[in-house]
């Protein structure tokens, strides 16, 4: 030790305190290196032993037994196999087995009935789509083939309904309170609604209405759902309602542009088309005469394939 300590200090130049010093460090800059090796080995387990491998083999049993007795539960994701020809029904007349026959599984059919006998008949269409889990798109499918009215009745229908079945009127009618109606809302066309309409859904107010009716009013329509979420500032949650009390019509009509005669301004004044691609349609339409079909744009360099898929249905020659 004394010839490492003379040879640090003629080599460095450290006196005695710096050179102690010096070697306090190095050995406790070998231990902290070491340190993890020496945890690990000395917290490594006993491999191969007979008490390990009974544990382990216990233990993969509980597991095992545990799934197999996991029920399944109605939360998790299920396959709706919808009949590629479904036949117009009444809500009110099916049984668990014809629901299940129109591809819903036997928990929703259960509860569509469990509505049925604690709420009453469906009275239209819409409020089928209330029922809890029944999923937007599947409920779509149906809709159609609903043979309910498309509006809500009058709101004294179903009581003056059950007046007719009663052979006596009840003395204590006038005393018992109506009970309120749950108000529930039909879908309707996104494209026709006004700002009124839209704030019917929960979520939508006076600026989310008029900011929807502004870009779809520039758009020229919606020709699909899927284009509501490109509104600035809508959440989420607001789409999803949005996606579930509105739709497009199969025969959309919307507003479409001249390729061979509206300006720069007119075609960027569309939400798709920017400035510099509304100046390159107009130019090639003056170098290489009138369009003859929307997809010539294809040949302008700055108008990708992605672009052209989203304007082409705002186009016409």
């Amino acid at each position: 030790m004394r010839k490492i300590k003379y040879w640090i200090r003629r080599n460095f130049g450290f006196s005695q305190r710096e050179v102690n010093g010096f070697l306090v460090l190095i050995g406790i800059m070998v231990l902290l290196t070491a340190a993890p090796l020496l945890f690990k080995w000395f917290a490594k387990p006993e491999i191969g032993t007979v008490g390990s491998a009974s544990d382990r083999q216990l233990l993969d049993s509980l597991v095992a037994q545990l799934e197999a007795k996991q029920p399944e539960k109605p939360g998790r994701k299920q396959v709706y196999q919808m009949p590629v020809a479904l036949q117009p029904f009444n809500p009110n007349h099916l049984s668990e087995a014809q629901w299940q026959e129109l591809g819903l599984p036997q928990f929703m059919a259960r509860r569509i009935l469990n509505y049925r006998n604690k709420v009453g008949d469906f009275t239209y269409k819409a409020e089928l789509g209330k029922i809890y889990g029944l999923p937007d798109s599947v409920f779509q499918q149906l809709y159609p083939h609903i043979q309910l009215p498309e509006t809500r009745p009058s709101r004294y229908s179903r009581n003056q309904d059950i007046a007719v079945n009663r052979t006596a009127p009840n003395p204590n009618w006038t005393s018992n309170p109506r009970p309120r109606e749950r108000f529930i809302l039909a879908p309707f066309n996104i494209n026709t609604a006004d700002t009124t309409a839209l704030k019917q859904i929960r979520g939508i107010g006076s600026k989310l209405s008029a900011r929807i009716v502004k870009y779809r009013d520039g758009l020229g329509g919606f020709h699909s759902m899927a284009q509501v979420q490109e509104v600035y500032g809508l959440p989420t949650a607001t789409v999803d309602s949005l996606q579930k009390y509105t739709f497009v019509p199969k025969s959309v009509t919307i507003k479409q542009l001249s390729l061979n005669q509206a300006n720069a301004d007119e075609l960027k004044a569309h939400p798709y088309i920017s400035s510099n691609v509304a100046r390159a349609i107009v130019a090639y339409r003056e170098q290489h005469g009138a369009f003859r079909q929307v997809s010539e744009i294809r040949q302008i360099k700055i108008v990708t394939a992605e672009l052209f898929e989203k304007i082409s249905p705002y186009l016409t020659i």
